[in-house]
């Protein structure tokens, strides 16, 4: 039985061959198999997951986590190729339910014509849940077998359910060696060598950031220039414009870039902090909310330790908005040398944590009655106020009552480091601590 899906109807006319139309390089280097496919041994070698799947002939529905031209789309044809399932590739920018539905059908004929389907969506995290979840019946009875692709954590654009279905496979943005392995094989298409000096071949290289696809068209237009002799990184840089840099400023990498930001202030190391956040910069990141991740991470990770810490962020806060772009930039990029230089601390944020969680347990637990007000002879009456030492009357100005509720052992919430300033707040608490021990002894 034919598949009425897969066969052009009789009414549109299909014009004749007139030679070859010119195909882009990407499209011509193409891997024919796996074994061409260039990176991603983590998931293609013969122990990771894809080669068990294929040795033990039980391939599974997949999703393909990773970035642009990586061979996410190569991969899902070579194995429909491998497994000799029928192949049809999808865009969730471009289906709706009802191409969806069509696509379900023409699985259906096929199966019963004892042909199964891959089917390979391609940015499969912009499928809202509805359309998700239309996938799961025919996952489950085998008459497709599902891979999806996405750049998008899967973890929080995918539902569960596909999720439990399906095996994700992180695909990596390819290393130099593997572009220059690209390049190579593409020299060796074009039939010439490219017109690039050494350190000129490395910066094309970069320029693809680990793009596969990126670096070819790359090289198309370089390969397409008429130049006598090898240009240089100068002449590459004036005739071909950078790439951008990957940055999502709502997606992971925007949250991977300010993570690595962080963690480097917190590691006391100027130079990667500085690093990070020049790539943000670079990637389009609004200044205004570096600088407020700035001041979070003085308040975590430095706070009591250096105290100027906060006031340092804030002043280059101040300074940026009176400035703006470029000039301010640089009055943020200093609070960052100057937190990951600064003694760091989270005692204040863990007793924070702490109290808070002691807060909760304990519900409305009422303050004791001797450090309550009396305004009213009744709250008077009530013992409101009884008891209640003031402080600078006490010798030392400290009088050691206890301010918990009654109800409540007293805890330890705040524990200081030795380091910075911090150091000076822990004597001072083992002080107070040895005078409350000695007035209520």
């Amino acid at each position: 039985m034919a598949d009425l899906f897969d066969t052009t109807p009789a009414d549109i006319p299909v014009a004749e061959p007139q030679g070859e139309a010119p195909r882009p390089l990407a499209d011509r280097l193409r891997p024919k198999s796996l074994s061409e496919v260039i990176g991603q041994e983590q998931v293609l070698g013969a122990e990771a997951p894809l080669g068990v799947m294929l040795s033990s002939g039980s391939l599974s529905s997949l999703i393909f986590w990773g970035p642009p031209g990586v061979g996410k789309t190569t991969i899902a044809r070579l194995l429909a190729d491998e497994t000799e399932l029928h192949f049809v590739q999808i865009s969730a920018i471009f289906t709706g339910v009802p191409e969806l539905r069509k696509v379900f059908e023409a699985a259906k004929v096929r199966r019963a014509n004892g042909k199964g389907t891959l089917l390979f969506v391609d940015e499969i995290h912009r499928f809202n849940k509805a359309q998700q979840d239309g996938f799961l019946p025919y996952m489950e009875d085998g008459t497709i077998l599902l891979v999806g692709a996405t750049t998008e954590n899967p973890s929080f654009e995918l539902n569960a359910a596909v999720l439990s279905r399906s095996q994700v496979l992180v695909l990596e943005r390819l290393a130099l060696a593997d572009l220059e392995r690209l390049a190579q094989r593409a020299e060796k298409e074009l039939d010439k060598p490219l017109p690039l000096d050494g350190p000129a071949r490395e910066a094309l290289l970069e320029m693809a950031d680990g793009d596969g696809r990126a670096l070819l068209n790359l090289i198309e237009q370089v390969m397409a220039w008429k130049v006598d002799g090898k240009l240089d990184t100068d002449a590459l840089s004036t005739r071909l414009m950078r790439r951008a840099a990957k940055y999502d400023k709502s997606g992971d990498e925007h949250y991977n870039l300010i993570s690595a930001l962080h963690k480097s202030v917190r590691g006391s190391d100027p130079e990667a902090a500085l690093y990070w956040y020049a790539r943000m910069l670079e990637g389009g990141e609004d200044p205004r909310f570096l600088a407020r991740r700035l001041t979070r991470m003085a308040c975590e990770d430095i706070a009591l330790a250096d105290p100027q810490a906060q006031s340092v962020c804030l002043s280059a806060w101040e300074t940026y908005e009176r400035l703006g772009s470029p000039e301010g930039e640089l009055a943020l990029a200093q609070a960052v040398i100057y937190l990951a230089l600064a003694p760091k601390t989270n005692a204040g944020y863990a007793a924070y944590k702490a109290a808070r969680a002691l807060a909760k347990k304990t519900g409305s637990e009422p303050p004791p009655k001797h450090i309550l007000n009396a305004p009213t002879s009744l709250m008077a009456d009530q013992g409101y106020g009884d008891g209640y030492q003031y402080d600078h009357d006490a010798e030392d100005g400290f009088s050691g009552q206890n301010y918990f509720p009654e109800g409540i052992k007293r805890p330890v919430i705040y524990t200081p480091v030795e380091r910075g300033y911090e150091r000076e707040l822990k004597r001072r608490m083992e002080y107070f601590a040895k005078l409350r021990t000695k007035r209520n002894g």
